[in-house]
């Protein structure tokens, strides 16, 4: 086995969720998809659960330097926020869906171990939004007279909920369609 096998369980493990959901993937259906032995994944993750707990605890490793680099790369509020909707855009153009949401909608299903680090991913996703549109109603970009934790939440649902609504209807359009919407709504101006 290469020194890389770990990455690619998890790499496919993280697409099974997001296209299948957590209940719906076994170690026999990953063991496929890298093509090596059921011992071979549970060499590397004893128990599903502990497979499932890493990947998320790497995703969100990945997704706060993700978010740090959108902030870095992106001056204004319009630009950084459409640079955050396009995430959820990508994921949806690879034929998956959010893995926060993906992994709330099964809720019922998660082992307990792994239900405070979905709730961690969705507080990320709303405290890095809330930063983002205090800086941007400090600098006059946000007009809105909800407040920002409100805000906050309305992207996040719209982005989660357009994405649920684009994957049911196999159409690309809702992905980011109802996002603009709530930035017109917020007197955030189109792109340049």
């Amino acid at each position: 086995m290469s020194p890389d096998t770990r990455s690619v369980i998890l790499r496919e493990a993280e697409f099974l969720i997001r296209t299948r959901g957590y209940s719906a993937f076994s170690y026999a259906d990953l063991s496929e998809r890298v093509a090596i032995t059921k011992a071979s994944v549970h060499y590397y993750f004893p128990t599903k659960e502990d497979l499932v707990v890493i990947l998320v605890q790497e995703y969100i490793e990945r997704f706060k330097a993700t978010l740090a680099r959108i902030k870095q790369q992106h001056a204004g509020l319009g630009d950084r926020l459409r640079a955050y909707a396009d995430l959820f855009l990508d994921g949806f153009e690879n034929g998956m869906l959010p893995l926060c949401g993906a992994l709330s909608a099964e809720r019922s299903a998660l082992p307990e171990v792994m239900r405070p680090q979905v709730q961690e991913f969705f507080r990320i996703h709303l405290d890095w939004l809330v930063g983002v549109l205090k800086e941007g109603r400090a600098a006059g970009a946000l007009r809105a007279s909800a407040s920002t934790d409100e805000v906050a939440l309305l992207l996040l649902s719209t982005l989660e909920g357009g994405t649920f609504v684009g994957w049911a209807l196999a159409q690309k359009a809702p992905v980011l369609a109802a996002f603009e919407t709530a930035l017109h709504s917020l007197g955030i101006p189109g792109p340049a």
